[in-house]
């Protein structure tokens, strides 16, 4: 890497531990919340935390203690995905490493930049079973970005500003540092700067982001574009991962060109802008869908095709010739063969692509007007008879009163869907969820994480009865800490989805999924563990009032909403199907697949 030089470091030449350089540059890479739990072999940097706060009570670490590790790599990431930092987690060795192997996967299935540091036993003891030991750098490498193994404390600070540059760098991921003990308390001479050499990663970053667009990929892309009568963006996470949100507003308004997105990347389009066709795949809405069936040309920004966005390969997107742009090389054509593509980061593409195209505007009226009227005749529905709460009408409620202005998080499962499909997000990093790994029990703990990252912002975790089990501990984290954090629990007693799957794919056998028998009282669980608002609501009459006044507490809040456990997500596209075999359900119309004749219109439209 080329920079300027950088001014002397304050410390540099002072003789520390381990511990303390560890804290040291943690500081100094602008860390100032750490999640974590503590134990024998991560107890000296604990020490440091401590002593550092002691000393410095005007850049102060905050030390925040979950209930599990799991919840501590859990806020990490929420604090990440909130703010775009690297998220940090401080945990001790053997079980509450391995603890972690969860939320550092979910990091890297969703590229969330991450630093774990966990202790482990002193070098010498590494490989003898110790006491709580565990073969960190072994189960990690196959989940996380990179791992380091401390075998020499000589290079241990330069460990650390690795670890962040390679987190965030590129295409962002967790970065795992196996600590020993023996190193934490190591005494050496603080240098203040220094990377380890990692040669061949710098040059593709350094290519990454030196580089521009050549004009003639630039002026092959818009043939295309200028050739396209029904053309379509289809954004993923990347472009919020990139920072790029406003830039591709830019370019969608600038060119005329709606965009459906991804589970994580909703955000990235404001869901409210007449250009969103909002989210595509095995859920998305039947208008997102059925655009992607139509156009005749696709741009896919900073996503990667999927399964469930992608189902059959092959039948995807079959009318459209398709242009990727993605900073990682690995993706392009991964699985989907593209006529076009760029490795870059996508906001820097799409600006290299504007400047070139700087005189060109284009315009689709009849492409828009069929994707509006798509719209109007493919709306998303639910059963509004029932007299049972369904879900997407608090859901509803809840979007009324918030207004897209709130971070939302959630668990996983029919919630996390009902939460893409029917509320509105206006900017980037406002909808945090678990997408790859589908980890149920992500959102209270990511929701802390995003309370710290944004304290003056409104977080609610939208979860579910069997989501919120797996990390109830955490409940208790919001009350400790005195977080505002609003927990909107939509109890169908039962697994939601896997209930749905069962019913459509297994003849209805529920095997393990039936929750109904189960004797937990959220609201009781809530009040012990300190939660002033603590409510339950089963009918409709009572939802609205308890809606507003739980999102106006001004502390922690917990809401139950008892809803429909037969309401299902609707539309599905079953796993490996094509879009033309979406079942839309009960109360969403469908179409006769394929494009108007109106749509397939080639008059010029520029």
């Amino acid at each position: 890497m080329t920079s300027a030089k950088k001014p002397h470091h304050k410390m540099a030449g002072q003789t520390m531990s381990g511990a303390d350089m560890v804290l040291q540059v943690l500081v100094d890479e602008g860390v100032d919340t750490v999640f974590g739990y503590s134990g024998g072999a991560i107890l000296p940097t604990y020490d440091a935390v401590f002593r550092w706060n002691d000393n410095n009570p005007e850049n102060q670490v905050k030390l925040v203690v979950p209930a599990n590790e799991q919840g501590a790599g859990f806020m990490a990431a929420g604090y990440s995905r909130a703010s775009g930092r690297v998220g940090v987690c401080l945990v001790t060795s053997g079980p509450a490493a391995t603890n972690c192997v969860t939320p550092v996967r979910d990091c890297m299935a969703d590229s969330i930049p991450l630093v774990m540091v966990c202790g482990q036993v002193a070098r010498a003891a590494i490989g003898t079973d110790a006491f709580q030991e565990a073969p960190v750098f072994n189960i990690m490498s196959a989940c996380a970005k990179h791992v380091f193994l401390v075998k020499n404390e000589e290079e241990l600070e330069e460990t650390v500003r690795t670890a962040f540059y390679i987190a965030r760098s590129g295409r962002p991921g967790p970065v795992v540092i196996d600590f020993p003990k023996d190193v934490q308390n190591w005494h050496g001479v603080f240098k203040g700067e220094g990377l380890l050499p990692l040669p061949g990663y710098q040059q593709r970053i350094e290519a990454l982001t030196g580089a521009s667009m050549p004009r003639e990929k630039a002026r092959d892309f818009f043939r295309m574009l200028k050739k396209s009568k029904r053309p379509l963006l289809y954004v993923g996470g990347g472009v919020i991962l990139g920072e790029a949100s406003g830039t591709l507003r830019t370019f969608m308004k600038r060119y005329q060109i709606p965009a459906v997105t991804t589970l994580t990347g909703i955000g990235a389009v404001d869901t409210t802008d007449d250009l969103s066709m909002h989210m595509l795949g095995m859920h998305g809405t039947a208008y997102a869908n059925y655009a992607v069936e139509d156009c005749d040309f696709l741009i896919c920004a900073g996503a990667r095709f999927d399964d469930r966005v992608a189902g059959l390969p092959h039948r995807f997107a079959e009318q459209a010739t398709i242009a990727q742009i993605d900073i990682d090389a690995a993706e392009i054509g991964k699985v989907k063969r593209v006529d076009w593509s760029h490795i870059a980061d996508v906001g820097a593409a799409l600006r290299d692509l504007m400047e070139y195209g700087s005189e060109l505007h284009t315009d689709h009226p009849r492409w828009l007007k069929h994707l509006a009227d798509l719209k109007k005749k493919h709306p998303q529905n639910f059963n509004r008879d029932s007299e049972i709460i369904q879900p997407q009408a608090a859901l509803a409620m809840l979007n009324e009163i918030t207004k897209g202005e709130a971070i939302i998080t959630s668990g996983v499962g029919q919630h996390q869907m009902f939460c893409a499909q029917y509320l509105d997000f206006k900017a980037p990093r406002t909808w945090i969820t678990s997408a790859s790994m589908g980890t149920m029990g992500f959102g209270l703990p990511a929701a802390i994480g995003a309370q710290y990252a944004h304290p003056d912002k409104l977080v609610i975790d939208v979860d579910g009865d069997g989501s919120i089990r797996m990390n109830i501990g955490e409940m208790e984290t919001c009350t400790t800490y005195e977080l505002p954090v609003k927990i909107l629990l939509l109890n169908n007693l039962g697994d939601g989805m896997v209930v749905q799957w069962q019913t459509l794919y297994f003849n209805g056998r529920f095997s393990g999924t039936d929750k109904s028998l189960h004797r937990k009282d959220f609201v009781k669980a809530a009040e012990a563990d300190g939660f002033e608002f603590a409510r339950r609501v089963s009918k409709y009459e009572d939802l609205r009032k308890a809606l507003e006044e739980f999102i106006s507490f001004p502390g922690p809040a917990f809401l139950e909403v008892m809803t429909d456990k037969e309401a299902f997500v609707y539309p599905m596209v079953g796993p490996g199907q094509p879009y033309k075999d979406m079942l839309t359900g009960p109360y969403i119309a469908s179409r006769e697949h394929g494009p108007s004749e109106a749509v397939l219109d080639t008059s010029d439209c520029f």
